[in-house]
C-alpha cells in the first residue's frame, strides 16, 4: 500500500504542458518578491511574536504591559518587537516616557485572522 501512495504522488508523464507552464510563469512575482515574502512568514514562525500580534489585535500596548501579559521580561518582548517593526508588522508612539505598539494596518490583522481561521479549521 505505501508503494501505492508512492506512484501516485509521482508524474510520470513526459509532456510539458507548455500552455499551463507559461501561463504561470506570466503570472508568478518577481524572485525578490517571493524572497520578501518568505521572510515575511518566517516571522510569523515564531509562537511569541504571534502571541504579542495577537494582544496587540486586541488593543494597543506598552512593552510592560505585554510583558506582564506573557509572562516575559521587557527585554525579551522588546527584542521580538523590534523584529516585528523590522517587517513593518508593528508601529510604536510615544506618550511622555511610555511607548505604546499597535499593528501597523489593517493588512496585519487580515494575515492574522486568516491565519488563525484556517488553524481553527484544521
Amino acid at each position: 500500500m505505501v508503494e501505492e501512495r508512492q506512484e501516485m504522488d509521482r508524474c510520470d508523464c513526459e509532456v510539458i504542458h507548455e500552455d499551463i507552464v507559461n501561463l504561470v510563469r506570466s503570472k508568478m512575482p518577481l524572485e525578490e518578491t517571493l524572497y520578501d515574502l518568505a521572510e515575511l512568514f518566517k516571522v510569523f514562525g515564531d509562537s511569541t511574536r504571534i502571541k504579542i500580534l495577537w494582544a496587540l489585535d486586541e488593543a494597543e500596548m506598552c512593552v510592560c504591559d505585554i510583558a506582564w501579559l506573557l509572562n516575559m521580561t521587557q527585554s525579551a518582548i522588546s527584542h521580538q518587537l523590534r523584529v516585528l517593526k523590522q517587517a513593518n508588522l508593528v508601529r510604536n508612539r510615544k506618550e511622555g516616557k511610555i511607548v505604546f505598539y499597535s499593528l501597523i494596518d489593517e493588512h496585519v490583522k487580515q494575515i492574522f485572522n486568516q491565519g488563525l481561521e484556517h488553524t481553527r479549521e484544521l
